[in-house]
């Protein structure tokens, strides 16, 4: 009977020397051993019992990525309790609704910025016992507050007094138990609670493990939300089977100079973060003045792509073709993945939403695979990837054993297998609607398969776009082919039941004030930019360069080019980085009724 303690209890048997996990403090990295992990969750557990946690009790969670974030998740788990950790973008009505939904008893938080998100909504949520601070300093007074060290306090004097508690407590963890309550990040409407089991996640790790690549004990970073599902699986439950040494980096904007630092063996990131980082490599290059550098960079590049494409499915690399790779690698390829700390990189990985795939064959050219992987929070993550022996860019991949795998009449992905949530919490006519007669999980993603078993993702099948000529249009298609222009940071296609496509665009906040610098521009402002001649010459020379890759009825007609980023603060992204359509469409109606004006 395997769960995710007795997993951690085995680990930390067979690995108790070895890093766990590494927080940055003071300017240096400190880590605790596998065996100190286990002893200091097991102390947040009886804390949690010693504040009278019961059987199936929800703990709500809202810290950056940080040990003290996975303490607490496993000290509920151990405790007996169900840990969700909610996203710390959201607003206090969201959070509110979360809390609610959950019935959450315990909230875990790391400071001022959270406390902040939940002190509106507080007096709305009777079930919720007790606020437990990180920070110290920022815990507010009241029965209700107590801080993180005056929580372990707790737990420190609770096992001495009831030896057996705890012990008890996780042996009675069933793998059919629910192991964490994630919540979707609400694109459509408010967000639904998925129920994750044990089971489901070891098995998930069983199925990403077997296609892994990763060499045992393997450096990683984590930087993604733990309200994700494939953060959780790559830095906790796939980490405690693998004895892994993970860094948390708990502040995204600090990525670079920690993927230096660490030079991890493998590295996941949601395609907004791949396209940013090409976003900044395009920008260097495009800024290098000598030419005889540019073109060596070229021809190195041009030599990772023809080495990657010649390991696709049904190719094979010529003798050619290798040495030309070793000798483009040794001189150039190696010293810039170095920069970028990805010169160990074993695994890359994207998931979340399709990698476009001129982003994939960007880092081809660096010498870099990226296996894109589908799957969702409901099935646990990954149920399909691309493997280093086994790989098409493009696509994502092929089914992992155990996932049963097909596509409905409407090219709707539908999925069954050992990962698949029962269900979301307090939704009967969701959780009914999520299921076809004979059991497959819809997706609500359309998808198509090849000959070879390898599958697209084409879009969300409520996000289709169905001009009033009838044509049926994917706007995430068009949308990657304007992101590949680095200037561009967002856009958004449009043109359901309209006479032809239209776009909304941002520009890259990073890359923009490059690009201004280069070309002898005044200033770095981004409304100032989006108003200037050159660069809304430069997005124009973008759009016509996607439209020349794009059928007729998918070109861009008419586009428009915004003063300011989209984030999830302003609501126009989900946490995850995805477009929240709906937000957009309320927000800039006037904008998208004006390119449909004579």
């Amino acid at each position: 009977m395997t769960t995710i303690c007795t997993a951690l209890a085995a680990t930390a048997a067979r690995d108790a020397d070895r890093p766990a996990y590494s927080d940055r403090v003071d300017g240096e990295w400190r880590t605790r051993s596998w065996s100190a992990f286990r002893d200091a969750a097991l102390e947040a557990a009886a804390g949690f019992a010693a504040l009278g946690l019961d059987a199936g009790d929800v703990v709500a969670l809202m810290m950056p990525n940080r040990s003290e974030h996975v303490l607490a998740d496993l000290g509920a788990v151990h405790a007996g309790g169900v840990p969700t950790t909610v996203y710390a973008t959201l607003a206090a009505d969201q959070i509110g609704f979360i809390a609610a939904d959950a019935r959450a008893r315990y909230a875990v938080l790391d400071g001022r910025d959270q406390l902040d998100r939940w002190l509106p909504v507080l007096d709305r949520l009777p079930d919720l016992r007790r606020v437990i601070v990180v920070d110290a300093a920022a815990c507010p007074s009241g029965d209700r507050f107590l801080t993180w060290d005056a929580f372990l306090e707790l737990g420190r004097a609770h096992l001495p007094a009831h030896p057996d508690d705890v012990e008890a407590r996780w042996r009675a963890v069933a793998p059919s138990d629910t192991l964490t309550l994630l919540y979707t990040s609400g694109t459509t409407g408010h967000p639904k609670g998925v129920l994750i089991t044990h089971e489901m996640a070891l098995a998930e790790t069983r199925m990403v493990e077997d296609a892994s690549v990763l060499p045992d004990h393997n450096a990683a970073i984590s930087y993604l939300p733990f309200a994700h599902i494939a953060d959780r699986v790559l830095s906790y439950y796939l980490p405690i089977r693998r004895a892994a040494h993970v860094h948390f980096c708990p502040d995204p904007s600090q990525l670079t100079t920690v993927l230096r630092e660490v030079r991890p063996h493998g590295f996941f990131g949601v395609p907004r973060v791949w396209e940013k980082i090409m976003a900044g490599i395009q920008a260097v290059l495009a800024a290098e003045q000598d030419e005889a550098k540019k073109q060596a960079v070229e021809a190195a590049l041009d030599a990772g792509r023809a080495y990657i494409s010649s390991q696709e499915f049904g190719n094979s690399p010529t003798p050619e073709i290798e040495e030309a790779f070793a000798r483009a690698d040794a001189a150039v390829l190696t010293p810039m993945r170095a920069l970028l700390g990805l010169d160990r990189v074993r695994q890359a990985s994207s998931a979340a939403a399709p990698l476009p795939v001129e982003v994939a064959r960007f880092f081809a050219g660096l010498g870099l695979k990226i296996f894109d992987a589908y799957g969702m929070t409901e099935t646990t993550g990954a149920v399909t990837a691309n493997l280093d022996d086994c790989f098409k860019l493009g696509t994502v991949g092929r089914p992992f054993p155990g996932a049963d795998l097909k596509l409905d009449t409407d090219g709707e992905i539908l999925v069954k297998g050992p990962t698949i949530t029962p269900g979301y919490l307090n939704r009967a006519e969701a959780t009914a609607d999520l299921f076809t007669p004979d059991g497959y999980l819809r997706t609500g993603d359309i998808g198509t398969l090849d000959a070879d078993g390898f599958l697209r993702v084409v879009d969300r099948k409520k996000e289709i776009i169905i001009t009033a000529g009838g044509e049926n249009i994917a706007p995430s298609l068009v949308e990657n082919h304007l992101k590949e222009h680095p200037l561009v940071g967002q856009a958004l296609a449009f043109g359901d039941r309209r006479p032809y496509v239209v776009a909304l665009i941002t520009l890259d906040g990073e890359v923009a004030p490059v690009w201004a610098a280069a070309h002898g521009l005044d200033t770095t402002d981004l409304a100032a930019l989006a108003d200037h001649p050159l660069v809304l010459e430069e997005i124009a020379l973008a759009v016509e360069d996607a439209n020349t890759r794009l059928a007729r009825v998918q070109q861009v007609k008419k586009w428009r080019l915004l003063p300011a980023e989209w984030t999830a603060e302003s609501e126009e992204l989900t946490p995850t980085l995805k477009l929240r359509r709906r937000v957009v469409h309320a927000k800039y109606a006037d904008a998208l009724a004006s390119l449909y004006t004579p």
